[in-house]
Formats: C-alpha cells, sequence, structure tokens
C-alpha cells in the first residue's frame, strides 16, 4: 500500500487556472496532472498510490469556507482533504471548529502564500486553537520557488513554532526546500514532527536525505509527492537509492501516516 502525504487538486471550474498560474510562477514547472480531482486519481492508478491526502489552502480569507467546503466534498475513499485557514481571518478560530465539524483530519499552512511568519507570536494562539482540536498541521517548509525571499516556513522558524503545539506537526519536502543544514540542526529529532518526502528527488542531495533519515528516524517520514509538481516515481528514485529495508520502505510508503491519520 502507498499513501501520499502531500497532494493538491482543485474544483474543476478554475483547476487549469490554478495550474497555470503556479507553474508560471514557479518558473515554468511541468505539471503530471491537468489539477483535477480526476486528474489526480488518475496520475494515483499510474503509479501505484492508494490514498492521497490533499492539501488544500485559503490564500485569502475570503477564501476558507469554499476551499474547506470543497476539501470535505472529496474527502473519503482513497481520498484524505486537509482544510486550511487564512491567519488573519477574523474567523479563523470558528473556522477551525467547522474543519473539524467536517471531519477533516488536519490543515494546512503555508506562510509565503499567506503572508505571515511560521515564528511570529501572533500565530501562537491559532496553534494553540489547532492543538486543542487535535488536527495535524502540515507547513510548507523551506524555500518556494513562486515566492521571493525571506521565506516564512524555515527551519529556524518552525523551531520556534513546534514550541507552540501539542498535536503532530508535518514539515513538508524533507523538512525545508533548500534547507538540509538548517533541518539537520533544528528539526531532526523533534517530538511529534514529521517530514514528509514531496520535492526531494533533484532537490534534497542524497546526502542530506540519508542524514536526516538516519537522525530523525525512519518512523516520522511519510510518503509524499507534491503531485503535480512531481510524481510518485520521482520520489521512490531518492528514496530507493538510501538502501531501506522493507519494514523500512514499508513505514515511509504507508504504515506512518496509517498511524497518523488513523487509518
Amino acid at each position: 500500500m502507498v499513501i501520499d502525504f502531500h497532494t493538491h487538486c482543485f474544483p474543476t471550474a478554475i483547476a487549469a487556472r490554478a495550474i497555470d498560474k503556479l507553474a508560471f510562477a514557479s518558473g515554468g514547472l511541468q505539471p503530471s496532472t491537468d489539477g483535477t480531482v480526476d486528474g489526480l486519481r488518475a496520475r494515483m492508478r499510474t503509479d501505484g498510490v492508494d490514498v492521497a491526502v490533499v492539501m488544500n489552502i485559503a490564500t485569502n480569507a475570503h477564501q476558507q469556507q469554499k476551499v474547506n467546503d470543497f476539501a470535505a466534498s472529496i474527502n473519503g475513499g482513497d481520498l484524505v482533504a486537509f482544510g486550511s485557514v487564512y491567519p488573519d481571518s477574523e474567523d479563523a478560530f470558528e473556522e477551525l471548529e467547522r474543519i473539524k465539524a467536517l471531519g477533516l483530519k488536519g490543515v494546512k499552512l503555508h506562510p509565503d502564500y499567506q503572508h505571515f511568519s511560521a515564528d511570529d507570536p501572533k500565530m501562537k494562539p491559532l496553534y494553540r486553537k489547532i492543538s486543542s482540536l487535535g488536527l495535524i498541521t502540515l507547513f510548507h517548509a523551506g524555500h518556494d520557488y513562486g515566492c521571493t525571499p525571506p521565506y516564512g516556513g524555515t527551519p529556524e522558524k518552525l523551531e520556534v513554532a513546534l514550541g507552540w503545539f501539542d498535536s503532530p506537526v508535518v514539515a513538508a519536502h524533507w523538512g525545508g526546500v533548500g534547507c538540509g543544514d538548517e533541518v539537520l540542526a533544528r528539526l531532526c529529532g523533534r517530538d511529534n514532527l514529521y517530514f514528509d518526502t514531496s520535492l526531494g528527488y533533484c532537490m534534497m542531495p542524497k546526502h542530506y536525505a540519508a542524514s536526516i533519515l538516519d537522525k530523525h528516524g525512519v518512523d516520522k517520514m511519510l510518503f509524499g509527492t507534491d503531485t503535480p509538481w512531481h510524481a510518485a516515481p520521482m520520489e521512490w528514485r531518492l528514496l530507493d537509492s538510501l538502501s531501506l529495508t522493507a519494514a523500512e520502505r514499508e513505514a515511509i510508503a504507508c504504515g506512518n501516516a496509517k498511524k497518523l491519520l488513523g487509518i
């Protein structure tokens, strides 16, 4: 079984526009799907992915309800959808409660798209609210090729933010795109913190990946791709170069995610 812990798709009406905008902003990335739910499922079948965790992001306060309604509409079966809140929204706390009531298991936060720094003290009440609801939080971590620095989700900023959570946190992209040394120094070994493997292939040098696995532990790694920007065969090429045992590969492929998601 394979659970892809980091994927994206959009409502059909906006999928093409969203994909084109994101691809252009990131330097012309070639997507592996058309951005729709059906496109994601087709890619899953091609790549042997059994369950995809879909990350949704509210990039402004007015999007929150629509984003989470979409997440709820696709949540179930082979898709596990996360919701999102815009941190500066006046009703962010109420929307977190609605996310919980909708049966969504977590929230996606992207500091650069949502215009905040992960270590800003103003975020502490939001993190505490997320923790009180028992929701998982996945952060975009490290650099983002579609945004300009300074970046809001670097390891040193996430290190501070982790002190304000009591619920599980996932730092995407091996703990931080382009931040191998900082991940090793600041995040590896932290309790209640997971990394996903998305955007590792050709972006996380092999020696950093091996060191992160060794220091953080295979039991805190989640297979992920960031589909449609990478795809499962790409990420497995990196992972399969790291001399994993069969049990370690299984844990990363699905075992750790099943425990974290309670499925």
